[in-house]
């Protein structure tokens, strides 16, 4: 696992967390995952989440993964990484895309910070595409 994307990582370790059907993941922390892992709880898609600033240089996050109660499916079906180190994305506030019509939310790297395209959109602002979620 290399670590020149440590945002590809961040989501792979949620993926191979839910495929194992882990309660929690424990991931080295950074602002850019802090940030992130915040809008994942904000917008419903994780219980909880805990930073550890004794743990490592940075700490690290642990997340409490979200299931369907009934099917006991993940809630998170999906995280793609968009931008990537060599190839990064860039778009216009008014080419962020709509992930599943609105369903899913794509996560924007912007001049204000961390956010939703919707809100990218709503302050007028475009950015990086870091990754979608759904």
């Amino acid at each position: 696992m290399s670590m020149s994307d440590p945002i590809a990582d961040y989501l792979t370790r949620i993926r191979n967390a839910q495929l194992a059907r882990h309660r929690v993941v424990m991931i080295p922390a950074s602002k850019i995952k802090k940030a992130i892992t915040e809008i994942l709880y904000d917008q419903g898609y994780i219980h909880k989440y805990k930073v550890d600033v004794e743990d490592g240089p940075q700490g690290s996050i642990s997340i409490a993964l979200k299931y369907d109660q009934k099917t006991k499916e993940p809630i998170i079906r999906k995280l793609g990484r968009i931008s990537k180190p060599g190839i990064r994305q860039y778009v216009g506030k008014d080419d962020i895309p709509r992930i599943i019509n609105g369903l899913g939310i794509a996560i924007v790297s912007t001049s204000k910070g961390l956010m939703t395209g919707k809100q990218a959109e709503q302050q007028n602002v475009g950015g990086e595409l870091i990754c979608y979620v759904y």
